[in-house]
């Protein structure tokens, strides 16, 4: 099968892609028989945009795609990203944004997922104490030594996006992005739309929170439980809110979910999400928004929609630049 395709400043990818971080990482106890056969059906799909981390797992994620790029490395676009250090936890406790470890990381990189070049390569965090000049600088050697294709950042003010673009094309920006994470909006939306670059919204099912289908107590190793609007009183007033979501879902014979991606994919052609799951019924569930045609009326409702809670606790984490260069 294939999915439409759409542009990534000069990179085409499937309409959707598959975020991959929750299959290794963050979201319980991993199954990687499971994972490794939703990644086998979201090719069958023709969701070929995979997106993975050197983080994700401490490694452990990109060994886990490795094993589907063995036989089907031609169908996939891949992208991965690179600047998060991790605790023995495999929690983030800093970034590393120099110009070596950029190096350091992409080679690592490479012999994990068992490639010999990365389709679309992104800095996962700007470093606060390395001039974003520098750091796009050694990915922009990278791309010269045939060992990336493209170049992306995941966060960042649109200040930051100028000053790397400056230096070296960007084919996408990374952010969370969905009817509850609008803050992309204020100034990054319109910087990338100005300079051509695509937009990447992860967690664009609010972590779960849109899809109306939240367990009923998060395990001791899922991460939602430090984030602000999972949280107890704010976690019920969100909830409260799905119920717009669940009403326009009801009205086009969907689910929340597809509803959710559905007003991302209608956000212009030049937004490709990258919902992520572990299992197929999601997986093909995420894939029927491609089908869903909302309208005006579900549009404006939707875009009215304001959650209760930060994002992340730390919003340092994700809004801060990087030193001047």
């Amino acid at each position: 099968m294939s999915l439409p395709t759409r542009a990534l400043g000069p990179l085409s990818v499937s309409a959707l892609g598959l975020g991959c971080m929750g299959m290794s990482f963050a979201y319980g106890t991993p199954d990687r028989g499971e994972a490794v056969t939703t990644l086998h059906r979201a090719l069958d799909l023709g969701i070929t945009f995979l997106d993975t981390a050197d983080m994700y797992g401490s490694g452990d994620n990109e060994e886990l795609l490795a094993a589907v790029l063995a036989d089907r490395r031609d169908e996939v676009t891949l992208a991965t990203k690179f600047g998060i250090l991790t605790g023995e936890d495999g929690y983030p406790r800093g970034v590393d944004g120099s110009p070596g470890y950029a190096r350091r990381a992409c080679d690592a990189s490479l012999r994990r997922l068992g490639v010999d070049h990365i389709d679309l390569y992104y800095l996962h965090r700007p470093d606060p104490t390395v001039p974003i000049e520098e750091t796009v600088g050694a990915m922009a050697e990278l791309v010269a030594a045939g060992k990336v294709r493209h170049l992306g950042l995941s966060e960042g003010s649109a200040e930051t996006i100028r000053r790397a673009v400056a230096v070296h094309p960007i084919a996408a920006v990374q952010m969370e992005w969905s009817v509850f994470s609008r803050d992309i909006e204020r100034a990054v939306l319109p910087a990338c739309r100005e300079l051509g670059i695509g937009l990447v919204p992860y967690s664009p099912l609010g972590r779960g929170l849109l899809t109306g289908a939240l367990p009923a107590a998060f395990a001791d190793g899922d991460f939602r439980r430090t984030l602000p609007r999972f949280q107890q009183e704010n976690l019920e007033r969100n909830l409260e809110t799905v119920g717009a979501v669940r009403e326009i879902a009801a009205s086009h014979g969907a689910t929340p979910a597809q509803v959710a991606l559905a007003w991302l994919l209608a956000q212009g052609e030049d937004v490709v999400p990258i919902p992520g799951t572990k299992r197929v019924r999601y997986l093909e569930e995420n894939a029927g928004a491609l089908d869903v045609t909302l309208t005006s009326a579900d549009l404006a409702r939707l875009d009215a929609l304001r959650p209760a809670g930060d994002r992340y606790a730390d919003m340092t984490w994700v809004e801060r630049d990087t030193l001047a260069g």
